[in-house]
C-alpha cells in the first residue's frame, strides 16, 4: 500500500450541515475503495484565486490515506461525478 494525499474543494455556498455530510460521503467513498488510517484535516473556507463555475470560495478538505495503486482512479472517478465537489487532486507521498 502506498500512502497518498487528497485535497478536494467543496462549494462554498452549501451549509455546514450539508458540508459535514458531503466530507462524511468523501470519506466514505475513501473507505469503500480500500483507503486505511484515514486523517481527514478541514481547512475552512478560503477564497479562490479565480472563479471556478462562477464561485469564488469553496471549502477546502485534506484526506491522508493509504491504498492500493488500483483504487485510486476509482476514486477520483467518482469524486468527479459527486455533485457539489468543485476541484480534487490525489498524489503519492
Amino acid at each position: 500500500m502506498k500512502s497518498y494525499e487528497m485535497l478536494y474543494i467543496i462549494d462554498g455556498s452549501l451549509t455546514e450541515e450539508q458540508k459535514g455530510a458531503l466530507v462524511d460521503k468523501v470519506s466514505s467513498i475513501v473507505e469503500a475503495n480500500g483507503g486505511k488510517e484515514l486523517e481527514v484535516e478541514k481547512w475552512g473556507d478560503r477564497k479562490f484565486a479565480y472563479p471556478i463555475n462562477y464561485k469564488t470560495e469553496g471549502y477546502y478538505c485534506l484526506v491522508k490515506f493509504k491504498a492500493e495503486v488500483a483504487s485510486i482512479k476509482p476514486i477520483s472517478d467518482l469524486l468527479n461525478i459527486t455533485e457539489n465537489v468543485v476541484r480534487h487532486i490525489i498524489v503519492s507521498k
